[in-house]
């Protein structure tokens, strides 16, 4: 066989070898890539995404898109020849599978995880927007969990709003564990609470739950810890958290969506209908960005992935939390203008200037 033709040969045949290897190994990495991109204003599936009931609202137009991400399965293992070609893909990004699921996590845990995110991120926007236009927002205490085999199990049940330990008022999560503590381990503690399915049908009505009934637990004593100084402490077994009634329903519908990043969006279309004009000024604006109940915006994941979906979806100016401006200004879509947020309050003043065509005057992100 001629020298050309066997060295022609032998490269193919290596060529062959390789890409069957590319398919054939699987590599420790995932895929992150845009998600669909939501009109916070608008539906979703027939059915709109913000519906508001027992309160005026005023007609809207324009975009408040949140934006998503889309990443491969807990279970999926991409080979060789996906993750180059990720990795050469302006539309995707490769990353570590541990860094998306940590700890063994599985696709399930985390799909429950970030719709507990959600759900958490939907209470916080609506009080943060209610709050930035001045409606007032009862908070109450309530029991977020029970500890499986404690004290508490079959007493106490999530939901349950806590109104006061030992007859002292209970004003924040943190007034719980204070009290219980003042006990020895094994002795009793009464609680009043206001029984969950009760709480759910006053919150429904827009009131705050009254009355209550008594609950005595008795402690059981806790492992010490450096927290603790090494000292026992007495507790009932459960986790005590914040939960708020509205004056009025707010109702987010949302299908096949997890995380917190959307708050800041929903907190803007909140506000958007519940206010006389039009803050958008008829423009296609997209953003992201958690939200806690105070109003302040905060970071989220793959950036430039929203970044893509939001230009490709037709957006124009993108709200971006602050922690996250230098990496979106590092590599924006063309036509697309960043807008630098910190605040609810911020995002809402630029939208106001957007509206107005005053877009030179706009916070922007820097590379630096």
């Amino acid at each position: 066989m001629p020298r050309r033709t066997a060295t022609m040969l032998a490269s193919t045949l290596i060529l062959i070898a390789l890409l069957c290897a590319g398919l054939l190994i699987k590599v420790p990495y995932s895929e992150m890539s845009p998600g669909p991109t939501v009109n916070t204003l608008g539906e979703a599936r027939g059915e709109p995404v913000l519906r508001i009931v027992g309160r005026d609202t005023y007609r809207t137009t324009g975009h408040l898109n949140m934006t998503t991400v889309r990443v491969t399965g807990a279970d999926y293992r991409m080979n060789l020849g996906q993750a180059v070609y990720g990795w050469l893909a302006h539309d995707s990004i490769v990353v570590p599978h541990d860094t998306l699921y940590p700890d063994g996590k599985t696709e399930e845990q985390s799909t429950q995880e970030n719709a507990e995110e959600f759900s958490q991120s939907q209470e916080s926007a609506k009080v943060a927007a209610l709050t930035e236009l001045g409606i007032p927002v009862a908070t109450q205490v309530i029991v977020s969990s029970v500890v499986k085999d404690s004290p508490s199990e079959g007493k106490l049940h999530a939901g349950d709003v806590i109104k006061s330990v030992d007859g002292t008022e209970v004003k924040e999560p943190g007034d719980v564990a204070e009290l219980v503590t003042k006990h020895k381990p094994g002795e009793d503690v009464t609680f009043t609470i206001v029984p969950a399915k009760e709480a759910a049908a006053a919150e429904k009505a827009g009131r705050t739950p009254e009355g209550g009934r008594k609950i005595t637990i008795t402690t059981e004593k806790a492992a010490a810890s450096e927290e603790t100084g090494g000292k026992e402490r007495a507790i009932v077994g459960i986790k005590a958290g914040t939960d708020h009634t509205f004056p009025f329903v707010i109702d987010i519908k949302l299908a096949d969506v997890g995380g917190p990043s959307a708050g800041l969006m929903f907190s803007l279309g909140i506000i958007d209908k519940l206010t006389p004009g039009n803050l958008t000024g008829g423009k296609f604006i997209a953003g992201t960005g958690t939200i806690d109940d105070a109003g302040k915006v905060g970071p989220i994941g793959g950036i430039n992935m929203k970044l893509v979906g939001a230009r490709s979806a037709g957006a124009r100016y993108f709200l971006t939390p602050d922690e996250n401006c230098a990496s979106a200004a590092a590599d924006t879509p063309d036509g697309l203008t960043l807008v630098r947020v910190k605040t609810l309050d911020d995002a809402r003043k630029s939208l106001e200037k957007i509206s107005a065509g005053k877009t030179d005057a706009l916070p922007s992100c820097s590379a630096g």
